[in-house]
Parts: C-alpha cells; sequence; structure tokens
C-alpha cells in the first residue's frame, strides 16, 4: 500500500471510531453508523465533502499543515496520533506547544488494573497529575498541594520537606535523571512558556541543579529501593519503577513490596486504612477507566488537576534531599525567570 493510501485508510480508521455526540454534534438518528459521517467531518473541519473522500481514497496527495491540523482536531488524535498523520502526508510533524497532562484511556485501565500498588503519573515535566489512594496514603495527600509543590523537580532541587530517602548514589542518580527529563521536555516542547520559567527558576535558586543542567548530563531511571517514612506505620522499604509510556511522555513511578515482607503488610495496612489515617475520607472513588483520582478528595473532583503556578516568594536555595517523585508543599517564586537553554 502506498503512503497516500495509508494516509486514507488511517483516516477512515479515526472517523469511524469518533462519534457525533463526542465530536461536539447531535448524536443523530438511533440504529446509525458508528463514527462520523463525511459530511459531518466536513462540518467540524470546513473542509469540502469532496475532498475528503478523495483524501480517503488517496487522490488528494498534498494536505497542507493546516487541513492536518484541522482533521487532527475534529478527530480528536492524541499526539502521537497526530506525528502519525503528519507523517503519512508527508509533512514534518509541528514542534507540541506545551506539555500535556492527557492520559490515554489505556493507560488509565492498566492503572485501574493495580490493587496494592502506590501509583503516580506524571507529565513531561514531572507535575504530578494523577495518583491513586495508596499514592496518597503512603506520601501523603497531594490534593491541597498547590501550583510547584506537586512538581518533582521543584520538591527536590529546592529542599522541600519529604517521606522518602536516598542513599547517596541513589540521590545522584535521581538528579541526573531529573535534569535529563526536563532537557528532552524542552526540545519536545520547545514553545511551553511553563517549563521554561520552571526550568529557569531552578537554576535561580539551585545551585545543584545549575550545575546539572550546564553539563547537559544524560541519565535513566533506576530501578532500586527507596525508604518512605510514614508517621503512623514507620519505615517502609520498597522498590522503585518508574515506566515511561511511549508517544506521551508520561512517568509512571511505582512502588512494590516482594510478597511476604514487611513492607507488604504495611502497604497491605495502608491500602485498608490508610486514607482515614490521613483524613483522606472523601477520596475520589476509582472509576471503571482507571480509577484514579484527582484534584480535591471530595465526590466533585475535577477531572484533571492542572499544575497552576502559585505567585509567593521563592524558597532558599540548596539541593535536595531526600526527595522522589511524590506530593508536597512548595510555593513559586515571582521574579522573572532565567531563559532555559537548550
Amino acid at each position: 500500500m502506498t503512503r497516500h493510501g495509508e494516509l486514507g485508510t488511517a483516516l477512515h480508521r479515526w472517523r469511524d471510531r469518533i462519534g457525533p455526540a463526542e465530536a461536539g454534534l447531535p448524536a443523530g438518528e438511533p440504529g446509525r453508523a458508528a463514527g462520523l459521517r463525511h459530511e459531518e467531518l466536513a462540518q467540524l473541519t470546513g473542509l469540502s465533502v469532496d475532498y475528503l473522500v478523495r483524501l480517503e481514497e488517496g487522490r488528494a496527495t498534498s494536505p497542507s499543515v493546516q487541513i492536518l491540523t484541522s482533521l487532527a482536531r475534529a478527530l480528536r488524535l492524541s499526539d502521537d496520533e497526530r506525528r502519525h498523520l503528519f507523517l503519512l502526508a508527508g509533512q514534518s510533524p509541528p514542534a507540541l506547544g506545551r506539555v500535556s497532562d492527557h492520559i490515554p484511556p489505556s493507560v488509565r485501565r492498566l492503572l485501574g488494573r493495580l490493587p496494592g500498588t502506590p501509583l503516580g503519573v506524571h507529565d513531561a515535566a514531572w507535575n504530578l497529575i494523577t495518583w491513586n489512594p495508596l499514592w496518597a496514603a503512603l506520601l501523603g495527600d497531594p490534593a491541597a498541594v498547590p501550583g510547584r509543590g506537586r512538581n518533582a523537580a521543584w520538591l527536590h532541587f529546592t529542599g522541600q520537606p519529604g517521606r522518602i530517602s536516598h542513599t547517596v548514589e541513589q540521590e545522584a542518580r535521581f538528579e541526573a535523571a531529573l535534569v535529563a527529563d526536563l532537557r528532552s521536555a524542552t526540545v519536545h516542547y520547545p514553545t511551553d512558556v511553563r517549563l521554561r520559567f520552571l526550568i529557569g527558576e531552578l537554576r535561580r535558586v539551585s545551585n545543584r541543579f545549575a550545575v546539572l543542567w550546564n553539563s547537559r548530563i544524560t541519565d535513566s531511571h533506576d530501578t532500586g529501593t527507596r525508604t518512605i517514612h510514614h508517621p503512623d506505620v514507620g519505615p517502609v522499604t520498597v522498590d522503585c519503577d518508574t515506566l515511561t509510556v511511549p508517544g506521551c511522555d508520561l512517568r509512571i513511578a511505582a512502588y512494590s513490596a516482594a510478597p511476604g515482607t514487611d513492607a507488604a503488610e504495611k502497604l497491605r495496612l495502608l491500602d485498608v486504612i490508610g486514607t482515614e489515617m490521613t483524613g483522606m475520607t472523601g477520596m475520589t472513588e476509582l472509576t471503571d477507566t482507571g480509577g484514579m483520582p484527582r484534584g480535591p478528595a471530595t465526590a466533585a473532583a475535577p477531572a484533571t488537576v492542572p499544575v497552576v503556578d502559585d505567585p509567593g516568594r521563592a524558597p532558599d536555595a540548596g539541593p535536595g534531599s531526600g526527595h522522589d517523585p511524590g506530593p508536597g508543599p512548595g510555593s513559586s517564586p515571582a521574579a522573572a525567570p532565567e531563559p532555559a537553554d537548550r
């Protein structure tokens, strides 16, 4: 099959999977075939029905960037699908404007099928965007923590209090991996203002971050042990894994313990009564599509938790110690940021 034929097949498949109501159009008559009709997609994109048909049949071979952008928006394509669309059309995928906090349904389903495991999901800038109740019970409830208090790099490099301790070697690897991730994010999202502001502020307030940033160090997150000092059950030594979701730059931090260990028993205890011990009695219920609560622990919790930069005074500069991806207090300095070099 030619590239143009592959483009038509992909467009047809994406059109078939989205219904009118999902696209913001009237639902249509009962019993109609699944997916959007050509007429409905034309209404959403401003393109002619004839042109859309020719695209799917491979007879229109040079769609512009504007046309592809309109199609991607109307068909609700993910970032990865959007890149694929541009490549099939022979266009260079444009750089994404900002770090996304979108969590694909498949990832939500996966997270919902890992009971008994503390899980926290971070975006490409290491903002904590969603978590499960056991994560909150083990590390502290992030729901009431504003702005930068949910950013793992900010917490660590500004020395905010935390429950996790590292060895010297673990801390060095963790710092190098965080900085490498942020540098990679500036390449993938070169126009994200919040990302550049975060990096500029980290360079200003943390000498350690500035040195690592200027060294252009590269590293990856290791699999190792972490000790979490819980105020009610005491120290919990767990294995830590950081999983990267291809195509959407999400980082899933997962903590686990071998069956039969003291740590496994403490996690089981926290899974049963942890939310009550930490005052999280109103935690959002798990959902069928993944069960990851977001935002304040109430029944009316919002669907997403965007990271909002709060104005305020910057904490004193200094290297972080004993921090890992997880919740904690934080603030956002009001001073103008230093530009983030790529």
